[in-house]
């Protein structure tokens, strides 16, 4: 397929009455880019009359899957079914502003980026939706440590590159920047519209948010040991089974010359727990070091990404 420019990814699932005007937006702004682009949507499955409206709309390669999977995995069949040079996903609600496409844009060329978020700065939500967000985004902060105000804001700008060495699960796609920037790709971010939902329901509920604490997680866990896990487990299994041997050596000193009864104590089983569990952790933290090695070898990469490499 040729290669445009530029290339809007945009999930849909269930937006009867929003599929049209947010087709008109979108060619507009990229109109005014004056570069080539296209357009892409995944429909996620719908149920309502979101297929049918697609129909007939152009440029737009419009992607069906046969149920619903989820709005991280509509973003990786949208990202690898585009051929642009730039990436800029979004949400099918309206309620981002595809005006914006090109601030993004704009930010990642003056400013170097490799990718650009765009930061809702005043939300158009519900009172419940931006709590639950703000509490997500505080502890997203503390866990992963990026640089983001906005991590749920789906308007965001990527260079084809970053994808070449990512796939995307679960609820990740809003941590997206976070597992790029550990490979060294520099992120910035941008302030954009926000727009009140005009039609349907919003798609967001206390499961996604408990998967997107499972991911959180997980990129915790990348972030910190992705290199050493061994650091992690085996750590940790050394120091609870130092601590359970202490406890033994304690009963023993006191049975030997206190003369006190143990047998009565729970004590010595908590030694003995701690140096159990201090040793699967420990074992556990060698097959996972031998996983995470035997993974960078089958994906023919090691733990580092170089952007380029020059010659005088």
């Amino acid at each position: 397929m040729e290669g445009k420019f530029l290339s809007v990814v945009v999930p849909l699932y269930n937006e009867e009455g929003n599929v049209i005007e947010l087709h008109k937006q979108i060619n507009n702004a990229c109109k005014k880019l004056g570069r080539s682009y296209e357009i892409v949507f995944i429909d996620d499955g719908s149920s309502d009359k979101t297929v049918e409206e697609c129909k007939g709309l152009t440029p737009l390669r419009l992607i069906r899957f046969r149920k619903n999977f989820g709005q991280t995995a509509a973003f990786d069949a949208g990202i690898k079914a585009s051929t642009g040079e730039v990436v800029v996903t979004m949400d099918g609600d309206l309620q981002n502003d595809p005006n914006d496409i090109g601030l993004l844009i704009k930010e990642m060329e003056e400013g170097g980026y490799d990718i650009v978020s765009g930061w809702r700065f005043k939300r158009k939500d519900t009172f419940s939706k931006k709590f639950f967000s703000r509490g997500a985004n505080l502890l997203r902060k503390v866990l992963i440590q990026d640089k983001i105000h906005d991590s749920g804001c789906s308007l965001k700008a990527y260079k084809r590159e970053c994808f070449k060495e990512v796939d995307l699960f679960g609820e990740m796609h809003r941590f997206i920047p976070a597992l790029l920037e550990l490979q060294g790709y520099s992120v910035g971010e941008v302030k954009v519209n926000h727009r009140a939902r005009m039609h349907g329901v919003t798609k967001y509920n206390w499961r996604r948010a408990v998967k997107g604490f499972v991911d959180m997680i997980s990129i915790w866990f990348w972030r910190k040991y992705s290199n050493r896990s061994l650091h992690l487990f085996g750590g940790t299994g050394i120091f609870l089974s130092l601590i359970g041997s202490l406890i033994l050596l304690w009963m023993a000193i006191d049975k030997i010359v206190f003369q006190a009864s143990i047998s009565e104590k729970i004590w010595p089983l908590v030694g003995v727990l701690l140096i159990v569990v201090g040793i699967q952790l420990f074992v556990s933290g060698i097959l996972s070091d031998i996983l995470v090695k035997n993974y960078y070898k089958s994906m023919n990469r090691m733990n580092y990404s170089i952007k380029e490499i020059t010659e005088a």
